[in-house]
């Protein structure tokens, strides 16, 4: 049984969360780890990337200079991609870069990044978060208590208005729901910040990813 700490507000610990060792693993899924990331930032790229070619260039046809007799190279037409204002020759269209990973490799990922996030003693349960108001000195007063500059990833089982307003302007800090949170986000960050409720509900989406490879 792995022991998270469980802290409050202020930064003190004040208790342990138990998170079964079945959950974690350890003996595989660096390869998949590393296909998971890959694939998440090759879908963000928007492939939107676009150029002229030859046939896209206004002009006319007309030939610039006869073809012979006047010293000069042969030229037919001013839309050549080795003239001024011509077209681009092999540049960039757009295109798709999305890559996919299979859900059982997903799966095995996701935990592999918890796992290590966890041997690393980089995960620790928050006892309650209560934010009065949605301003962002309240949530940066919070970040400092917990983990200083290094930035952190918060899991919450809900993330509410009052949160997510607070926590919009800080740097290095992201906020997401225990539903949502993917690989990349995981190994993004030095430090996972739960909600007792956030890591209750990570704790049953890692059973069932557990059930789901064995």
């Amino acid at each position: 049984m792995s022991k998270l700490p469980v802290r409050n507000m202020k930064g003190e610990q004040v208790g342990e969360f138990d998170l079964a060792d079945d959950l974690l693993i350890f003996e595989k899924g660096t390869q998949a780890l590393h296909d998971a990331i890959v694939a998440y930032q090759a879908n963000q790229r928007q492939g939107s990337a676009s150029t002229r070619n030859k046939g896209e260039v206004a002009g006319s046809n007309k030939k610039p200079w006869k073809q012979k007799g006047t010293g000069r190279a042969r030229a037919g037409y001013r839309q050549s991609p080795v003239w001024r204002g011509g077209g681009v020759a092999f540049g960039p269209r757009p295109r798709s870069y999305n890559k996919k990973v299979l859900k059982k490799v997903a799966r095995l990922a996701f935990r592999r990044a918890f796992s290590e996030k966890v041997a690393a003693g980089q995960v620790i349960v928050l006892d309650g978060m209560h934010l009065e108001s949605s301003k962002t000195r309240d949530f940066a007063s919070l970040v400092k208590n917990l983990e200083g500059n290094r930035g952190a990833l918060f899991v919450m089982d809900r993330v509410g208005d009052n949160v997510a307003l607070a926590s919009r302007n800080i740097p290095k800090v992201e906020v997401t729901s225990a539903e949502s949170v993917n690989t990349y986000q995981i190994m993004r960050y030095p430090l996972i910040v739960m909600t007792k409720e956030g890591a209750q509900e990570l704790t049953g989406r890692l059973q069932g990813t557990a059930g789901s490879e064995s």
